[in-house]
């Protein structure tokens, strides 16, 4: 998927988390391979170009262009599958698969933590110790290598932290309404919520909504925190965001 993936679990018979964390990179693996859009074999990039049919894909393309018809009528259509005219749902896989790769290990090996992080996107579940939580860095697009808050997930068995923006990437982020690059005030936008499929659809919807309008509409989810940054430096944030910093 282009990025770097991280686990970090907690507990569990080693054996069975060794055997799960392989199962884990082998799941993110086929996932590349089969929703990859720069890879002209892949199903995704067949199906793109008529060559396959949903039904005969794997079933994680159904399951996954299903949820990404969620988040495009949940967001208004400002997450879309359509990228400049072509079937592209990157902007869910990658949430999705790290999620699935989490749920998997704390399912299978017993763990009492996991933390999957991939590109800095980050699921967790449970809890790394008896007497303190996960903590997720924020970066400060602005100000590189500082942060611009610290998420706790004090009091949850379940947080999801994702972010989209254009500091490190670029103008990647395009407003599915122009098919052109979105024309934003923002840098940064960082979502907080129980699962990492829909953080990471937020956090891109968000963007290309802009500071005013994405604000509104991340306060209007339930489950669902935000901090915004804009060019100008300013920081905006849902009204529940405070409680889980620290």
């Amino acid at each position: 998927m282009g990025t770097v993936f991280s686990f970090d679990v907690r507990g569990g018979e080693p054996a069975a988390v060794r055997t799960e964390l392989d199962a884990a990179v082998a799941g993110l693996h086929r996932a590349d391979e089969v929703f990859s859009t720069y890879r002209d074999g892949s199903q995704i990039s067949r199906l793109a170009r008529g060559e396959l049919t949903v039904a005969a894909c794997a079933p994680e393309v159904a399951e996954v262009l299903e949820l990404a018809a969620e988040a495009e009528r949940v967001s208004d259509g400002w997450f879309s599958t359509r990228y400049r005219g072509r079937l592209d749902p990157t902007g869910i896989v990658k949430g999705w698969a790290v999620e699935r790769a989490a749920r998997g290990i704390a399912a299978a090996c017993g763990a009492s933590g996991v933390s999957v992080n991939g590109g800095g996107d980050v699921q967790l579940l449970g809890t790394p110790g008896a007497v303190r939580p996960w903590r997720v860095g924020v970066s400060d697009p602005l100000r590189p290598g500082g942060l611009a808050a610290v998420v706790s997930a004090a009091g949850v068995t379940e947080l999801a932290v994702a972010t989209s923006g254009s500091a490190e990437r670029g103008a990647h982020v395009v407003d599915p309404r122009t098919g052109r690059s979105a024309v934003t005030d923002l840098l940064s936008v960082t979502v907080v919520a129980s699962r990492l499929t829909w953080a990471d659809c937020w956090a891109t919807a968000a963007f290309a909504m802009g500071s005013r309008e994405g604000l509104r509409w991340l306060d209007s989810l339930p489950g669902v925190e935000g901090l915004l940054i804009t060019a100008g430096d300013e920081v905006r944030c849902t009204g529940g965001l405070a409680g889980l910093l620290g």
